[in-house]
């Protein structure tokens, strides 16, 4: 079995394909103030050279069958798309009519283009064209038998978006022309009835020339596929990919809406810079293209016989013309995770009939590089019954447990003089690497003398009315004198005068500490300790295991129930040559008038979703903090 995606010149339904032949040069990227969005959505990023990825955009096909247009293979018998979901539904998208004269002249809206425009006609007889009076195409990125999409900018909002365009030949009659401009209407609502992060946004239709043309946000990143016609992911990664996209399929179904299109070319993984995650290894995932999924309440629009989907990702019921459901997303989900581990789709073969009948029949090996917890569900999900399939419950309480398994507790040995320190995870939790002088570091040893105390049975008391769900109150009086409410399911250790909460991930460490200073001149006050603190992780990056130069950081003043008080926010690379680590530290540091000190420290990665989600739980953390001598 081969480590690459297996891509084959045998078409596959909807898998669009790049502009053959010579490309036209791609416009230049707006300048600031121009659209430099990598995501339209509400934050903006400055562009970046790669590729970007819209939904439902042109890549080239995953395994056999890239390319296939719709009706090209006839499974056995009609599926039956009906499907009663369980929620009830959201107010169809409703597209915007737009009367104007078309082509490059618009609608009399504003315009910047100038010989941006007039440059990239001359590449491309359309480019430059302005869509319902406000979307100017820029380049094409891609291409399929349905439609063509085109990276364009929203001169109104000043943002680049993503423009799928009908695109059916001009013999094809009235009737089939319908259908595929109702296909693409359909999928515009599919979309904007989910509320999901990992599903792509919808901004607009635009109805022009009697044609529905789907705005969306542009997506900067590789597909699933592409990523695995480089190798494959190992088993935490693409659980971690399972769990967002296992969380679009449970809101698209919420809503009423079956993908029915589930394959690696439609999970889109936001790439390091694009300002929307880092692709592999922690970034966004976006599940994507919803042309041929089944909206609840609408007619179908297959004709009698026609098949439709991938063949290597569709589900069994489906091939038989069985009426689908949920489950027949989730089987598709678990070939999508089969290839992501081993490569290829286990049913891949080099026909479609062939495969459409390995689909029926075949039981295929569990999966050598996904063996354990993935393997099973990954199994569990392709079984041939769909009332036997795991429910996405269940699914995702496996892939989380994969993808953030439980830290093994730290080791300590306590020595009652100078020694060192055992712990039994691969990296030091924060609270062994704060500053020095608390530590003892020196001379590359780690000097500890402590009795430390680990709590892992029941360490958290009630927590509060007023703090987050799932959160907890940890009642630290007799070690720091405060109490911190903090997630419940975090794994808490006690020093004399500080505690340590470790998140199952081993993403997050949370530390409080006391500290009486003994010298008032040293810190006449909070901020000044922290700006101490921070000149001190400056100065002394090496004994920190921090890279020369790597560290940067700022101070502020603020309050804590009316009294002064200080936040530091610093960034760091580890110095670990094998896994070198981009980090973030946040502090609140708090002094009273008996000169009694609490830093409060949340440790998190420097960059992407986690380093949104560690801001979010320091502010919490700050929020919920009770210091009892104020």
């Amino acid at each position: 079995m081969n480590n690459h995606g297996g891509r084959a010149n045998e078409p596959t339904s909807y898998g669009l394909q790049p502009p053959r032949g010579a490309q036209p040069p791609v416009a230049p990227e707006p300048a600031p103030g121009q659209g430099a969005g990598a995501v339209a959505r509400q934050d903006q990023h400055p562009p970046h050279e790669d590729s970007a990825r819209p939904y439902g955009q042109g890549q080239p096909g995953y395994g056999p069958g890239a390319g296939q247009q719709q009706g090209q293979h006839r499974g056995q018998g009609q599926p039956r798309d009906q499907y009663q979901p369980s929620a009830g539904q959201r107010r169809a998208y409703e597209p915007t009519q737009f009367a104007g004269p078309t082509g490059a002249a618009g609608g009399g809206s504003p315009t910047t283009a100038g010989a941006d425009a007039a440059w990239a006609a001359a590449a491309d007889p359309d480019a430059g064209r302005l869509i319902g009076g406000r979307y100017r195409l820029v380049s094409r990125l891609g291409h399929g038998g349905m439609g063509t999409v085109w990276k364009a900018h929203d001169q109104i909002v000043d943002r680049d978006v993503a423009v799928k365009e009908p695109r059916v030949p001009d013999s094809l009659p009235e009737r089939e022309r319908q259908t595929v401009y109702q296909r693409m209407q359909r999928e515009a609502r599919a979309a904007a009835r989910i509320d999901h992060p990992a599903v792509v946004t919808v901004h607009d239709v635009v109805v022009e020339d009697g044609r529905p043309w789907i705005v969306m946000e542009l997506v900067r990143g590789r597909s699933l596929g592409d990523v695995l016609a480089d190798g494959t992911l190992d088993p935490r990664e693409a659980a971690r990919i399972g769990v967002e996209v296992l969380g679009a399929l449970a809101a698209a179904h919420e809503a009423g809406v079956l993908h029915r299109d589930v394959k690696p070319d439609n999970v889109l993984l936001g790439r390091v810079g694009a300002g929307q995650g880092e692709g592999p290894g922690g970034g966004r995932v976006v599940l994507t293209d919803f042309g041929i999924a089944q909206v609840e309440g609408e007619q179908g629009l297959t004709e009698t016989g026609a098949f439709i989907g991938s063949p290597e990702f569709i589900a069994p019921e489906r091939v038989l013309g069985q009426r689908p459901g949920p489950e027949s997303d989730l089987w598709s989900l678990g070939v999508v995770l089969y290839a992501a581990v081993e490569g290829m789709s286990p049913f891949r073969r080099t026909n479609h009939p062939a495969t459409l009948q390995a689909v029926l029949s075949a039981e295929p090996q569990t999966p050598a590089r996904g063996s354990g917890a993935l393997g099973t569900l990954i199994m569990q999900l392709l079984r041939k019954e769909p009332g036997a399939r795991p429910t996405a419950a269940e699914a995702r309480q496996v892939l989380e447990s994969v993808a953030r398994p439980a830290p093994q507790l730290p080791t300590m040995l306590a020595a009652a003089g100078a020694g060192s320190l055992a712990v039994g995870t691969s990296r030091l939790p924060g609270w062994l690497r704060g500053r020095k002088g608390q530590l003892g570091l020196g001379g590359g040893v780690v000097a500890v003398a402590v009795a430390a105390v680990m709590v892992v049975v029941n360490p958290f008391g009630g927590g509060g009315d007023d703090a987050p769900a799932g959160w907890k109150t940890v009642d630290a009086e007799q070690r720091v004198r405060a109490e911190l409410a903090a997630p419940e399911d975090y794994t808490l250790s006690e020093d004399d005068d500080e505690i340590t909460l470790l998140d199952p991930g081993e993403v997050f460490t949370i530390t409080l500490n006391r500290d009486p200073v003994t010298d008032e001149t040293d810190a006449p006050s909070a901020l000044q300790e922290a700006n101490s603190y921070l000149d001190d992780y400056q100065e002394d990056y090496y004994e920190y295991g921090w890279t020369e130069d790597s560290v940067e950081g700022s101070v502020r003043a603020t309050t804590y129930h009316g009294k002064k008080a200080a936040e530091l926010t610093a960034t760091y690379t580890t110095n670990d040559s094998d896994n070198p680590e981009d980090l973030r530290r946040r502090e609140f540091h708090y002094m009273n008038d008996s000169k009694v000190q609490w830093q409060l420290v949340v440790e998190m990665p420097a960059r992407g979703k986690p380093r949104a989600e560690g801001e979010r739980l320091f502010k919490d953390l700050v929020k919920h903090l009770r210091i009892k001598d104020l």
